[in-house]
């Protein structure tokens, strides 16, 4: 069985991405074969493709997808042929029609929510979901306590503005541009904050009357880290998760001191550490997804032959909410 998918045979920049046809052997034991109906785009596809994030070479991109099971290995129990399912998982290789992965962390997709959204929000849906609830300062937090959220008008951030909304949370989010704040707010922020035009550390000192936020949840990495631990509490956290911009230089624990400051470089696949595990976060993810507390915002689709300009536009920080890949 022949399938397309994209590849790269070395590091580098979109042009690197190459769409060819391989054959899809059947699955061993504990894997299934899956045919996408939708692929999502993440930024870690990035950071694989550049080498920031080193995998052996050849590599076939791509970390989520949703599609239907056309085969299932032996020792599969909680799959069969024909469930629609959706997955955020290692290894990479869902930039593809067909392709047979580990059954581990597929999950079944409800049939109420479609393809492209299961697509376009599992890996972006599952962070979201462990940021809020398990990246949690020391001194817990409760309705009404602030936390601040950068690049919060991008796939995750939308999901993670909902959400907080719905857990009595008051986010501040960052953005690029006055269009991305404003989306930002219309998700459930309760202020935005341009980073282009305004100093957010001082910003975020204004709005919470000097006291600073408990939790900062970071995904740029280089230009806000020195900012983000500006805008902390007294013993508030550091969520790192990921590098936007480019890698958080070595730092001295010394300059936590001041403010006994906690910081955490945090994974989306160390909590899914077992199939129950994983279950369990999609599970909640899928609740406020159907319960429509949260709205998956689809804002870009490209065909998967136009895999480098959909590279070229999420390195640009020309996207909002989630992209997807179509077949």
């Amino acid at each position: 069985m022949k399938s397309r998918a994209v590849q790269i045979t070395h590091n580098g920049g979109p042009e690197v991405l190459q769409l060819v046809e391989q054959e899809v052997p059947a699955p061993g034991a504990g894997e299934v074969l899956l045919r996408h109906h939708a692929v999502g785009l993440n930024f870690i596809d990035v950071y694989q493709r550049s080498g920031l994030y080193q995998l052996p070479l050849p590599l076939n991109l791509g970390m989520e997808a949703a599609g239907v099971v056309e085969a299932v290995g032996q020792d599969v129990k909680h799959l069969k042929v024909g469930d629609r399912v959706a997955y955020a998982s290692h290894p990479p290789g869902s930039y593809s029609e067909r392709r047979v992965m580990p059954a581990t962390h597929v999950c079944h997709l409800p049939d109420a929510i479609s393809f492209e959204t299961g697509a376009a929000m599992m890996l972006k849906g599952m962070t979201a979901q462990y940021l809020l609830k398990k990246c949690r300062p020391v001194e817990g937090i409760q309705p009404g306590d602030f936390v601040l959220f950068h690049a919060a008008a991008g796939g995750v951030g939308l999901i993670a503005c909902q959400w907080a909304r719905a857990l009595g949370l008051q986010l501040i989010a960052t953005a690029g541009s006055d269009e991305k704040c404003a989306l930002a707010l219309a998700n459930g922020a309760v202020h935005a904050i341009n980073y282009r035009s305004e100093n957010f550390a001082e910003r975020v000192m204004e709005i919470t009357e000097g006291q600073g936020v408990k939790v900062v949840y970071d995904s740029v990495g280089k230009d806000t880290w020195e900012g983000s631990l500006a805008c902390l509490r007294r013993f508030g956290l550091m969520v790192s998760f990921g590098n936007a911009s480019g890698p958080v230089a070595p730092f001295a624990p010394a300059v936590l001191a001041a403010k006994s400051l906690y910081v955490t470089r945090q994974t989306l696949f160390a909590h899914m550490h077992s199939r129950e595990a994983t279950q369990a976060m999609a599970d909640d993810l899928f609740h406020v997804v159907s319960s429509g507390l949260v709205n998956i915002h689809i804002d870009q689709r490209y065909p998967l032959a136009d895999v480098q300009q959909a590279h070229r536009d999420l390195e640009a920080r020309k996207t909002t909410g989630s992209s997807i890949l179509t077949l």
